[in-house]
Order: C-alpha cells, then structure tokens, then sequence
C-alpha cells in the first residue's frame, strides 16, 4: 500500500508559534479520541457483546438492497421465481439481473459485496476483541460462546459470498494484508466455511438465553446445508438428521412444522418452531432501522389506506412460478406442463380493475394463496386482491403481487412501522432457515444416498402440513377462496423420480423465500431452466425481458467488482469467466 502525502503551506508567523509550542511540550497533540470506543471499552464482555450484535444486525442488508439474507433479488428474482415488478425505470439497476445482463461494474454485485465483508469485517472484530481481551468478567464459557457466534455468522456471510462469486478472500483475524492476499485464489473456502460452521455446532449452546442468537442446532442446520451445497451427502445426511432427531428452538422449543404454512410467514409467530434460524425485526421502537428492511419495496403499489405499505411494487411474482402451483389429482406437473394450455392459471393481465373478471377455478395447491397475491383472492385482511389497482404497470411487471412477507390489515401500526417514508416497515422475521427446508434438505441428502422411501417421507410430511384444511385461504363466508387439491406421493421407488419430486416441492414450499437460483444450479439445471422461464416470460412482459439471455458459465456467478480487482490486482483476485 502507498503512503500518501499531504503538505500544506503556512504564514511565518503560524510556523514561528508552532516552534515555540514545539519546544515547550508534546503533550498538547496527545488528545483521547472523541466519540469513538477505546479498545479497553471494546474488549470487555459488554464490548464485545455489543460487537457481536453489530455483526448480527448485518443479516438485514442494513442500507443495502442486495446483501439482505432474503435474497429476494439475487436467489428468486434471478431463479425465474418473480419479476423485478414496479415499471422499467423504478430502480433500473435490477434490469441488469432479470436480463442476466451484469457487468463488472454494476451496481448489485459490488453492493451485495460490499455488504457481506460488512458482516464479516464485524464478525472479525468480535475474534479480534476476544483475543486482545483481559477482562476478568469474561469467564471461559462467554469466551467459547463468543467465538462460537461470530464464527457462525462469519460462515453465514462467507456462504452467501461462495454461492454468489464463487471466490472470495477468506480473511482471518491476525493475517498481514500479504498473507490474506496469498490465500485469495489458493484454496476453495469451502473448507474455511464448513470449519467456521462445524466449530459453532460443537461449541455453541443448545438453547440461548436471547431469541435470534444462534445456536447449536442452527449451526448444525447450516453445517449440513453447506456439506449438500457440495454435495457430501452422507455428511450431510447425518448432521441433518441429528437437528431432526435432537434440534430445537434458541428458547428450548423442539423444532416442528407449524400446523398452518401461513404462519411461517406472519410477525404473530416469529421465533416459532419452525424458526431455526431468522433475522430478528421490530416494529416502533423508535428507529425504522430495527424494522425488516429487506422487503421494504415489495409491497403493492399504490394502496393507499386500502392496501399495506403503499408502496413500491417490487418482487412481483412470475407467471411461471404461479402456473407451478397447478395440480392434477393433488400432485404437480414435474413434466413442466403446468404452462400449457388449458394448465396454464386464469389471470387478469390486461384487465382494469373495473373490467370483469373470475379468478381461476382450476386445481391448485393451497400454497399458492399463501405465496402470491392474485385479483379476486383474500390478500391478509385487505380484502380480495383488485387486481390492476394494486400494480404499477402490468405490461411491464404482470398482475401478481408478493404475498409472504408483507403485513396483514390487523397488524397495521403495530407489527408494521409507519414512522419513515412508507408503511411497509414490517417487524416480520426473515427465516434463513426454517424447519420445512431442513427437512427437504435431509430428504434430498437420503435420496442422494439411495434411501429413497426415507427421502419420499419428509417430502409427504411437508406436504401433509400444507394440505391442512385450516390452513387454506378463506372468503368472507368461510368457503376455500379456490379449489384447492393437494396429495402426497405414492410408489416412488426410482431414484431420478424422487429427486424431481424433491426439487418441485421446494419450488412450491420455498417460493419467494431466495433459494432457487441457488437450487437450480447447484442441481446442474440452471442453464435449461432459466432460458426456459425467460421464454415464457417474455411472452406477456417483453419489455422487462428485452435483450435477456443467460450464458453459462457465465452467468452461473456473479461477476467480481471491479473496484475490488482494482484494489487487489487481478492476480490476487481474478474476475470470474466470461465477464
């Protein structure tokens, strides 16, 4: 690194008075920083745990759109799940992503970077203050849960940086700039994630004391979710089956699927038993910052009193996605027919609000309604869904809004924040990982095994949650708002057939929950199915998807920024194919 130098010129007099000051004392230029902890404040206990909350509250994306855990832009907004929504000029630099047209200096790697060393700079420093700390109040067993937490959360952030750029500096506390720099492009960190994420399950308590801290069993969730990720799947079949066995809640509370899937998705149940690891939230406590920042745009557009958030639009969901949701005698079309005609849904794209219209009769699995706001539909106390009044530009976007992650009418003013801009500050929680995909993950690590009636189970139990008739969205006279028909599965033996019915039941269970760009890939199926989902989209949204073509392997990963190669050289960081 070089020096920079500044010199400034100064009258005779002004130096002739430094002189004598000079040659009376140093003392004056020894001034205590003002407005900044000294080491000694940070390196106590509550130093340090005040630290460590500093690099959980990162898990938001606080400030930054593209870092958030949600990876509502970078894991479904790119896995074909939703369109960007609002109209082509609101927030353009998403164009970029639905048209796979990135760059090394756009905008969303070099945020979603930048945000992600954010976390990691704090989780270090957490390890930093340990190390450095004397304090007599920090006993061995603070020390090992310390270090357990940050460790965890180092391994969250550095996961998101593999799956996005596939490389990235594994930076360690206590490494010259040198050393970290001749570890950038060695080695795959993998093995630095798996280890960050092995030490927290071996160290880190069963249950915490605090909501929203991780423990032992979500490390072990994130342990066996980065042992599939590369595809050890007898490793991760036993850890994951062990937080199935023996897992629970940070408070005490055995992990279960929640009778209703609604609930996941409602501020009423955050922490539940099917939380095992979320970005906590808070609703009026003063600073929008507690709030959940990640889904403050995608909200419907324009409700005004009639609607939550009134604003922005975002994150519609895709026709493609809603046509997944079809089902012929309780089980979906995993020949990706649901697109044709005749399986293809009913919908208002083109229509006024004003203009007649009958929502769609036809089969569908009740998660739909839960997941996707469609005209004529219950949408969480607001009434049926209108429609075009609550989209900005269908031609542009479609006629569907988001649905899981947005407030209900009898939450407004307390678990939603009206304090800033807009109404759409939600206290919900963001699970990163929740119980249901633990238990597709364990069953595709068993099909992967050749236990395949052990895989077919769990996916049959998160299929049985779902068809829970308390559960189905109502009308106002307590009739199903649609014909709702789902099944689980019977006489699968073969291997290749449960891993299609494995990779269809986390479309539908986790949709719009920013997994399934990262799925389609790691399964080798993202460069057919994404050019397949950009066909069909363009047919009803030409101009969201003018120009796009995704290229692999180029558009596998991110691209590295520029401005970080520029720092490092590209010698120590080299960009990623293609770009």
């Amino acid at each position: 690194m070089k020096a920079i130098s500044r010199f400034f010129l100064l009258p005779v007099g002004a130096l002739v008075l430094l002189s004598l000051l000079w040659a009376c004392s140093e003392d004056f230029l020894e001034v205590a920083p003002r407005g900044a902890l000294d080491t000694n404040v940070l390196s106590s206990k509550a130093g340090i745990d005040g630290t460590l909350i500093g690099a959980y509250s990162q898990l938001g994306g606080r400030g930054n759109y593209f870092s958030g855990a949600s990876n509502w832009a970078n894991g479904s907004i790119q896995g074909g799940e939703a369109n960007k929504g609002t109209d082509d000029g609101d927030f353009n630099a998403i164009n970029e992503l639905v048209r796979y047209q990135l760059n090394a200096t756009s905008r969303i790697p070099a945020d979603r970077w930048n945000g992600l060393f954010n976390g990691i700079v704090r989780a270090n420093s957490v390890l930093d203050l340990l190390a450095a700390s004397e304090d007599p109040q920090l006993t061995a067993e603070d020390r090992t849960r310390f270090e357990g937490e940050a460790r965890f959360l180092r391994g969250h952030y550095y996961f998101q940086l593999k799956i996005s750029y596939d490389q990235a500096p594994f930076i360690s506390p206590g490494l010259s700039v040198e050393e970290q720099q001749m570890v950038v492009s060695s080695r795959d960190i993998w093995d630095d994630i798996e280890a960050d994420f092995q030490y927290a399950f071996d160290n880190l308590p069963e249950t915490m004391a605090q909501a929203g801290r991780a423990n032992k069993w979500a490390a072990g969730a994130y342990l066996g979710k980065t042992q599939l990720y590369q595809e050890k799947w007898e490793a991760a079949r036993n850890t994951l089956q062990t937080v199935v066995d023996d897992g629970q809640t940070a408070n005490g509370q055995p992990y279960e699927l929640l009778d209703n899937y609604a609930d996941a998705f409602n501020a009423e149940f955050d922490n539940s038993s099917e939380s095992v690891f979320a970005v906590q939230a808070a609703a009026n406590s003063g600073t929008t910052n507690n709030a959940n920042p990640d889904f403050v745009l995608n909200f419907p557009h324009n409700t005004g009193a009639d609607g939550p958030g009134n604003c922005c639009g975002f994150f519609q969901p895709s026709f493609d996605l809603v046509n997944s949701f079809r089902t012929e005698d309780g089980l979906p079309l995993l020949d990706n027919s649901y697109n044709d005609d005749g399986n293809a849904l009913v919908n208002d794209q083109g229509l006024g609000g004003g203009d007649d219209f009958t929502p769609d009769s036809g089969p569908v699995d009740p998660r739909l309604d839960h997941s996707v706001g469609r005209r004529g539909i219950p949408y969480l106390g607001w009434g049926p869904h209108p429609g075009a009044p609550f989209i900005r530009d269908q031609g542009y976007a479609g006629p569907y809004s988001p649905k899981k992650f947005v407030y209900y009418a009898s939450q407004e003013g307390t678990l939603s924040d009206g304090t800033s801009w807009t109404r759409g500050y939600g206290s919900m929680n963001y699970n990163i990982i929740r119980f249901s995909d633990v238990l597709l993950m364990l069953a595709e690590a068993k099909i992967e095994t050749d236990d395949v009636a052990g895989g077919m189970d769990l996916i049959n139990d998160v299929r049985e949650r779902a068809a829970n008739p308390d559960g189905f969205i109502k009308n106002a006279d307590g009739t199903d708002a649609a014909n709702y028909e789902i099944s689980t599965y019977s006489g699968i033996t073969d291997k290749e057939e449960a891993l299609t019915a494995l990779y269809f039941e986390r479309k539908m269970e986790l949709s719009g929950e920013g997994h399934r760009f990262f799925d389609l890939r790691r399964w080798g199926l993202a460069a057919t199915e994404i050019p397949r989902i950009i066909d069909h989209e363009q047919q009803f949204l030409p101009v969201a998807y003018s120009g796009a073509n995704f290229v692999t392997p180029q558009d596998l990963f991110y691209p590295i920024p520029q401005g970080q190669i520029d720092l490092q050289g590209p010698e120590v960081l080299p960009q990623n194919p293609g770009y």
